[in-house]
């Protein structure tokens, strides 16, 4: 039997794994095989909008975006393997983690849905940081759920679930409340021993919203808590139509809890023991480091989150990373074009990222600030693309694509710092995965400059959470009894995967340090272009 016929057999008899993953500007959907490798992917483009100072995607949005995917992934089965896709062993749901998204008791939305990405809960996340002792962002659910009492929404009477974007498309398919750890600890803090939402938090919280009128218990709206190898639930009939319209797909299947972005990149990175750590750098970037131990202080600048599993991670999480990148690029195709060189756009990220390393260590004066929206770890509420130099800079192609390089990790070391600095904590070596490490070698140097760590790119890394929600949804259904996660991942995953990792230089180190300083000294020029719009 070819080996064209046994991924044929494998899809036809309903042994084939799905993962989706909703990113900010990618929704992707990966079918995987029994040996856990890509057989099929497909790939739906949106982009979240602002309206009337928030940034959102609508509910027709959400659920086109799962229609339009799958049927992308279902025309490739059939174009790939001549058949449509009938049955599934398992299948999961990730999305961008955070925000708020309230629902009434027929799943409708209550408020426009409130990415990661708005920075509008200042007040909130202040005063439930002070009140719980525990760090709270500013794009929690829980710091949006405040806020939205703070300013008695009118809504607020008839939330019956507040979730997060994986968990309502997981409710819409399974008819299941529920929510994996990692993505949990993005709503509320999670007690990692009890692998259940922090239960004297919960009450010191629900004291307080008393005082300001909300009366509902917060445990009775938010969803329950999974970790990975549990059971989420089954994909209805109606759940069924909703993913496939063309009517091919049986329900039945079971699925993985649904899991956040930042959960699914740790488990395609193989980052989910202590002294481990994973970035995952796309429109944002976040940092990953599982805990060996509790943090001495509280830090607004540093999530504490979980894995899939439930161990404790300082999480970086940083707003912006690679639009500034793209929009750069943009212009210089434009400028190709302009001269009538068509250069296709591969090619001319892979020069433009090349001629980077040829720049200057501190990028010879030259500053860029990549932030398009706000930047809670910096203090600034309303992010401007900006960049500067000065008069005596070296103004030159290397130097400012080396800079706009930098300003997108620049933040994400200010945050790690942090942890290295203040806590302690040891990282023994960073596993990176995204678009922006396509090209071998550039960002990763760049991010080993930043980090002072090792850095090591997977062979699978570039297919990021789609793969690792599948991954996820594998581990429920073939896991041995007693498996942890991290032993399952070593022993039917990354086994002779190929790896390749860049060691930190020591000018490339130094050369990142000075030009942090000098973006730290110049950050209030950053804060004033705010003003601008």
């Amino acid at each position: 039997m070819s080996d064209m016929d046994k991924v044929r057999k494998v899809i036809a008899d309903g042994r084939a794994v799905l993962g989706i993953e909703f990113g900010s500007t990618r929704i992707k959907a990966v079918l995987i095989g029994e040996e856990h490798e890509i057989i099929a992917t497909g790939i739906h483009d949106w982009e979240n909008r602002l309206e009337n100072g928030i940034w959102t995607y609508s509910r027709e949005e959400i659920i086109g975006g799962l229609k339009a995917v799958y049927s992308n992934l279902s025309d490739a089965v059939m174009s790939a393997y001549g058949i449509r896709i009938s049955k599934l062993a398992a299948m999961g749901i990730s999305a961008m983690m955070h925000g708020y998204l309230a629902l009434d008791d027929k799943r409708e939305f209550l408020a426009p849905f409130k990415t990661w990405r708005n920075t509008t809960t200042q007040l909130a996340a202040s005063e439930l940081t002070r009140k719980l002792h525990f760090n709270i962002p500013q794009r929690w659910s829980i710091a949006h759920l405040y806020n939205e009492i703070l300013n008695k929404e009118e809504h607020l009477a008839r939330i019956d679930y507040l979730t997060t974007l994986d968990g309502f498309i997981h409710y819409l398919l399974t008819g299941e409340k529920v929510l994996g750890i990692g993505s949990a600890s993005g709503m509320f803090p999670i007690d990692s021993e009890k692998k259940d939402y922090d239960e004297e938090r919960l009450a010191w919280f629900e004291e307080l919203a008393a005082q300001k009128g909300f009366d509902k218990k917060l445990r009775s709206i938010l969803p329950k808590v999974l970790v990975a190898g549990e059971m989420g639930g089954h994909l209805t009939q109606e759940g069924a139509r909703i993913l496939d319209e063309a009517g091919y797909l049986e329900p039945g299947c079971v699925l993985a809890p649904p899991e956040g972005d930042a959960g699914t990149g740790m488990v395609a990175t193989n980052a989910v023991r202590e002294k481990s750590g994973n970035v995952s750098a796309g429109t944002s970037i976040f940092s990953m480091i599982v805990l060996e131990h509790p943090f001495k202080s509280i830090h607004e600048e540093v999530d504490l989150v979980t894995t899939p599993d439930g161990k404790a991670v300082g999480m970086i999480h940083c707003n912006n990373c690679s639009s500034d990148i793209n929009a750069w690029v943009s212009v210089f195709r434009q400028y190709s074009e302009l001269m009538g060189m068509g250069v296709d756009t591969e090619s001319l990220y892979q020069k433009l990222f090349d001629e980077a390393l040829n720049g200057a260590k501190d990028c010879g004066g030259v500053m860029s600030y990549n932030l398009f929206s706000g930047e809670p770890i910096l203090g600034i509420s309303e992010g401007r693309p900006l960049l500067m130099r000065s008069p005596k800079a070296d103004f030159s192609l290397a130097n400012l694509m080396r800079s706009i390089l930098y300003s997108a990790f620049a933040t994400l070391k200010i945050g790690n710092d942090i942890l290295k600095n203040q806590e302690q904590v040891e990282i023994d070596s960073i596993v990176a995965h995204g678009g922006l490490f396509k090209t071998k070698g550039v960002a990763q140097s760049i991010l080993a400059a930043a980090l002072n760590v090792p850095v090591t790119v997977l062979e699978t890394g570039a297919e990021g959470g789609p793969w690792g929600m599948a991954i996820l949804a594998s581990y429920m259904i073939e896991k041995s009894e007693g498996e942890s996660l991290a032993d399952y991942l070593e022993r039917a995953i990354f086994t002779g995967c190929k790896r390749f990792t860049v060691n930190p230089d020591k000018d490339d180190v130094l050369g990142f340090e000075r030009y942090t300083n000098q973006y730290l000294n110049a950050l209030a020029a950053e804060k004033e272009a705010g003003r601008f719009s």
